[in-house]
């Protein structure tokens, strides 16, 4: 399950020092992915780590680390992600779950057995273009429940769109916040074309927008939700 472990991190987890436990694999290939070597684990290429070593590490950290980020790939992929869950609350962690919405399902049953403590989400694109855009198997309704499980789940959130072409544009921006309406913070994020999934994918389209760009799309959304930031 684990592929990867950063130690410590200030941003990853609002307000707390945390680690990042990154799963492998994931049912998404977005070509802009930062976490190429995730990904491709589907087949089990890249090393994983063994669970033991990963509760050791948090047992040594409880003085020093105020949460757990469980990360990917798509965390949400793994059976035995509820297990993982309850050991590391046992252990006295508050839990940030990053998923891609695909599974709402295990989003709702984590919540229900209180199991996740603030849940960020990734929307891709406009919901209705993911099985065109993003994945033929995930239609839009497993996104829109996932974004209604979470605005009603009573857990901080975050919903997060990592601004790329040709996935986001202004018009997409639009269709994303009418969607998740009154949410308590959207993130835009800043695409890097470094370390990508897909390098090859983005040697004909425009350069990355810029800072200022975002911020366009940032005064767009801010009238739709309570927050909105620039990452």
């Amino acid at each position: 399950m684990f592929g990867g472990l950063q130690k410590q991190s200030l941003i990853d987890y609002p307000q707390k020092l945390s680690c990042v436990l990154f799963t492998s694999g994931c049912n998404f290939i977005c070509p802009y992915c930062h976490n190429p070597d995730l990904v491709r684990d589907r087949q089990g290429i890249s090393p994983r780590l063994k669970p033991e070593r990963i509760y050791h590490f948090l047992e040594k950290r409880k003085d020093f680390l105020d949460g757990v980020v469980i990360s990917g790939g798509e965390p949400t992929l793994h059976k035995d992600l509820p297990e993982v869950c309850r050991k590391i609350k046992d252990m006295g962690y508050p839990i940030k779950l990053d998923t891609n919405g695909s599974r709402p399902e295990i989003i709702s049953w984590l919540i229900r057995h209180g199991l996740v403590d603030y849940i960020a989400m990734d929307i891709k694109t406009d919901p209705h273009a993911y099985p065109r855009d993003i994945s033929p198997t995930i239609g839009s309704e497993k996104i829109c429940r996932s974004i209604d499980i979470i605005m009603t789940c009573g857990h901080p959130y975050e919903f997060r769109t990592t601004c790329v072409q040709p996935f986001v544009n202004a018009g997409v921006i639009d269709k994303i916040v009418r969607k998740i309406q009154g949410a308590t913070c959207f993130a835009l994020q800043q695409f890097k074309d470094e370390n990508v999934l897909r390098p090859d994918f983005f040697k004909n389209l425009p350069p990355p927008y810029s800072h200022t760009d975002l911020e366009r799309f940032q005064a767009m959304a801010a009238p739709w939700v309570q927050t909105c930031i620039v990452r």
